[in-house]
């Protein structure tokens, strides 16, 4: 058994990584680099590895820096069988077809402003690649177990989003877990992760494993944040991954109505078609839920559609208004990368009635990793917005586990492992969940360097 770390491994994006069994090879994820542009070129090299000689892609999840690389792995020749869960398929279905909707808007946007140093800006890749990958897509059986040629796989559930697993994988009397994403022990809408079997190697991802999650209530935060907002008259704006962190702030919204800390008529807008489609995902595989499914049928109750793009610009303006009627905004992306939330940005962000609350982790790099950090200006569409808005970092949102909830995963295995290998994670975090491993549990663990190889 082989390893070969092909991204996550000195970041917290580009999940992938390669498994080589005797003749087989099977790739762990296959997502995009994010935040730096030092990372995100690499989304423009090959894999690699040959990607026609990949006999399977296993998918942890939906989240793009697991999955959004999937359609340029096609373009190089990757022709095999994507497995992942069957909510997984339904959510990739909208991000990949988002993503490559995004690739070529951003193609065409260069073009027709001449800003791209090549002669001719092009997508990583096209929708028709993006929807001819979603044929690859297969699901395993109920009980998530299946057989390839030699190799047991088994997905079970991490919580984190819809659909997400870890994914375990035995072959010649040797075994492999990868934890995928891990979810939190108290998130909102997903349950605790699960146990998975135990194995001789760990791949263990590290997004928080140098932080804890602050102890507050998370609902009340933001009630907090909506009173003190709306009191000068101005609007909320949540930039929000569409996929999972929308509809878990959809939920805390309809709570605080049904409680009277959030007026009935203070318009709720939700301004990401992905977010809308990812939210009907979601009812249709409530039982994979927390909550009741009488509380997950009413996410969107008196929530206000945005469709079209020339209207999400109509909207931001008018909220910019000096006379405007305050507001709630989710709109995409969550990291402030791209997307309509850019449109709410530059129009809200100059004006200090506003408030920006950024739910979640914010990759290094990014708009929104910036922005709570405290610069006071940011580029959009080449041209530099002042934010003299108030900014916050609703961390209690995230979908992650946090390094306590990272340990304790570890701990319930029912064997200690041979080796653990932390990966997905800033290089700080990772190494501060090296040396807990390390120094709690006693076992063999570091980190791996990009594109290191590992014989096992």
């Amino acid at each position: 058994m082989k390893i070969t770390f092909l991204g996550a491994a000195d970041t917290v994006t580009g999940s992938r990584h390669l498994l080589t069994l005797g003749e087989q090879r099977l790739l762990l994820d296959a997502g995009l680099f994010q935040g730096y542009k030092t990372l995100r070129e690499r989304n423009w090299a090959p894999l690699g590895a040959p990607a026609m000689q990949l006999d399977a892609v296993l998918l942890s999840h939906a989240h793009l820096d697991h999955c959004g690389y999937l359609p340029a792995l096609r373009r190089q020749g990757f022709r095999g069988p994507i497995y992942t869960t069957s909510a997984t398929r339904d959510l990739c279905e909208v991000l990949l077809r988002d993503s490559a909707h995004l690739q070529e808007e951003d193609a065409r946007r260069a073009n027709r402003d001449h800003s791209s140093r090549h002669e001719k800006a092009l997508p990583l890749y096209t929708l028709r690649e993006a929807e001819a990958c979603l044929k690859q897509f297969a699901t395993p059986p109920r009980d998530g177990r299946l057989r390839l040629g030699d190799t047991d796989v088994r997905f079970t559930p991490a919580g984190h989003l819809l659909g997400a697993s870890s994914v375990h994988v035995s072959h010649g009397g040797r075994s492999l877990l990868f934890s995928g994403d891990l979810g939190r022990v108290n998130d909102l809408l997903m349950p605790v992760p699960q146990v998975p079997a135990g194995a001789d190697v760990v791949l263990v991802e590290s997004t928080y494993g140098n932080r804890q999650h602050p102890a507050e209530d998370v609902q009340q935060r933001l009630a907090q944040i909506l009173r003190n907002t709306f009191k000068r008259g101005g609007t909320v704006l949540l930039p929000s991954f569409a996929v999972g962190r929308a509809q878990a702030l959809l939920l805390v919204l309809q709570r605080l109505r049904r409680s009277g800390e959030l007026a009935a008529d203070v318009p709720i807008w939700l301004d990401s078609p992905m977010a809308e489609q990812a939210t009907e995902i979601t009812l249709k595989h409530a039982k994979l839920l927390r909550i009741p499914a009488g509380e997950a049928r009413s996410l969107t109750d008196g929530v206000r559609y945005v469709t079209k793009a020339a209207q999400s610009q109509k909207l931001a303006a008018s909220l910019a208004q000096s006379r405007a009627r305050p507001a709630i905004v989710i709109s995409a992306s969550g990291m402030a990368t791209g997307g309509r939330v850019l449109n709410y940005i530059e129009a809200l962000a100059p004006q200090a009635r506003h408030h920006i609350a950024f739910p979640g982790f914010q990759a290094g790099g990014t708009r929104g990793a910036r922005m709570i950090a405290g610069e006071r200006e940011v580029k959009m569409h080449g041209q530099w917005v002042p934010v003299n808005a108030e900014i916050s970092h609703l961390d209690g949102f995230s979908g992650h586990a946090d390094a306590d909830g990272l340990m304790q995963w570890l701990r319930a295995l029912p064997r200690a492992p041979e080796q653990v290998f932390v990966v997905h994670g800033e290089p700080a975090a990772a190494d501060a969940l090296r040396s807990r491993i390390q120094h709690e549990l006693g076992w063999s663990v570091r980190v791996p360097s990009h594109g290191e190889t590992v014989t096992l």
